[in-house]
């Protein structure tokens, strides 16, 4: 039975785990996730609006496509989107990041300090304190606003947006010498993210174009030992061209530098299940989902990979918390219904 399962197993492709009976919406919903990685949004929801044309009611589809049509400044029919994944799948901490994102943008300051609020202890996205912090300083309310700026200064060092928000928020406060401070990492570290933007691009298209031994040589360009962000990234990059060896070493150096990191976590994780090295995958999975237990791709992949150990007595709860995430999946549903009907092991 497990041979036969992997089959099925191995179409997971980022948080989605494919549904052999619907090859034309995983399709979609895989080159959608893939452009929305290389940020061409467009391309993307155009791809998700054809995965919701096959399936109305599919709650990943319109997620995904509630994410792109926010990266494309179309923020009513996001929402629209996102209530609708909200009616099929129920309530979510991702859903509330997205809302108090979009209340924020439309300037209600107090229903996205709500939203965000609510999250900001265990946030489904590291940057939910800067988006709070905005969301602060924006309602006036500077003391609040800094604390939440500088609490994702350090969850997100480099993140430019972060210090240039921060900066302004310092002199604003009349704490000129903590402006200029900031205003000199924010000045840094965008020069930085324009030059991994470039280095991003060209490794793209070297896995897309060249032989892989020539790509191997754009690519590391990116590698940085000390950066796991970009580590992650280009391990990601690898992933997507299905150049899943040379994905390892990046991802493994990234969990090294930064064990919270969920990204290079539920990567590395991906990475071992596509090699078939189960084992391996195991621990990564568990501790992606320990950093976000409501991610179903995490989830589902965790519950996969155990089943493919032969382990159903773990495999089973996970795959029903999976089941619980999405419960339009009927996949993960026939899976379970046979973990439940099998005799118990001697």
């Amino acid at each position: 039975m497990r041979a036969a399962a992997l089959t099925f197993f191995m179409f997971v492709i980022g948080a989605c785990l494919a549904r052999a009976e619907q090859p034309q919406i995983e399709a979609h919903l895989g080159k959608g996730t893939q452009l929305m990685q290389q940020e061409l949004f467009e391309a993307a929801a155009n791809e998700f609006d054809q995965a919701l044309a096959v399936n109305p009611s599919d709650p990943r589809a319109h997620f995904q496509f509630a994410v792109c049509l926010l990266s494309l400044g179309r923020n009513d029919n996001a929402r629209q989107h996102f209530e609708q994944v909200r009616k099929l799948a129920g309530e979510s901490r991702y859903l509330t990041y997205y809302f108090g994102r979009l209340d924020l943008l439309a300037n209600d300051y107090a229903s996205a300090i709500r939203w965000l609020a609510s999250v900001v202890e265990d946030p489904p996205f590291p940057d939910v304190a800067f988006h709070l912090g905005v969301a602060y300083v924006s309602s006036g309310d500077m003391s609040n606003g800094i604390k939440c700026l500088e609490r994702a200064a350090k969850v997100l060092p480099r993140d430019y947006r972060v210090h240039y928000r921060l900066a302004r928020a310092y002199a604003t406060a009349g704490r000129e010498q903590d402006a200029a401070r900031e205003f000199d990492l924010y000045n840094q570290f965008r020069d930085e993210h324009k030059n991994t933007e470039t280095e991003a691009r060209a490794c793209t298209t070297a896995l897309h174009s060249q032989s892989i031994e020539t790509a191997r040589e754009v690519c590391h360009r990116m590698f940085d030992p000390n950066d796991p962000e970009k580590l992650t990234l280009l391990g990601q990059l690898f992933g997507d061209a299905g150049a899943f060896d040379d994905a390892l070493g990046p991802l493994k150096r990234a969990v090294q530098l930064d064990p919270k990191s969920f990204e290079a976590w539920h990567n590395l994780g991906v990475t071992y299940f596509r090699l078939q090295r189960y084992g391996d995958a195991r621990r990564p999975l568990e501790t992606a989902v320990g950093l976000r237990p409501e991610f179903y791709g995490s989830v589902v992949l965790l519950g996969a990979t155990l089943y493919m150990l032969g382990d159903d007595d773990a495999a089973l709860p996970v795959l029903e918390h999976a089941h619980q995430l999405n419960p339009a999946d009927s996949q993960t549903k026939d899976v379970l219904e046979k973990l439940r009907a099998a005799p118990p092991k001697k």
